[in-house]
């Protein structure tokens, strides 16, 4: 017991002499990034709105059975996003593994209304096919989502 009050104390040791997790005066002692706040759009609290995307499998999936229909339904599908994302509306996407709800992937987009959400999700051959559907909601998160699509490329060594 006392060994691991002990260990306990060591790491809270650590953490104090690193910095992390003070605050002052209501502010955590991390440097504030003005020029980035502002470029990401962030508000006061680095935060920004968004429109999350929930694709699910839509009523056309199990019509299209061809394999070269469906292999170039994906390759627009992929050459999409890519061209979302280097638009900057598309800030985040990726697929779900198996699940039971027809989940089939998500897209955080970069824009502040359901509406152009919606347009977007509309030139996605996946969602004009009837292969997919998109369910829309406004969502406010962290204005540093806007640097996955930078930082994603810096990981990848491979494109799709």
């Amino acid at each position: 017991m006392q060994k691991n009050f002990l260990m306990l104390l060591a790491v809270v040791g650590l953490f104090t002499l690193a910095g992390l997790g003070q605050v002052k005066d209501g502010a955590p002692q991390t440097p504030f990034d003005e020029g980035l706040a502002k470029r990401l759009g962030a508000d006061d609290f680095g935060m920004k709105s968004y429109v999350f995307c929930i694709l699910k499998t839509g009523p056309k999936d199990t019509e299209i059975t061809d394999a070269k229909k469906r292999s170039e339904i994906f390759a627009g599908h992929m050459a999409n996003m890519k061209r979302l994302g280097d638009e900057g509306k598309l800030a985040l996407a990726g697929p779900f593994g198996k699940n039971d709800r027809a989940y089939r992937g998500i897209f955080i987009f970069n824009v502040a209304t359901v509406e152009e959400a919606e347009k977007l999700v509309e030139t996605d051959p996946v969602i004009s096919s009837g292969m997919m559907i998109a369910e829309l909601t406004p969502w406010y998160g962290s204005a540093a989502v806007l640097l996955v699509n930078e930082n994603h490329k810096k990981v990848a060594k491979k494109d799709f």
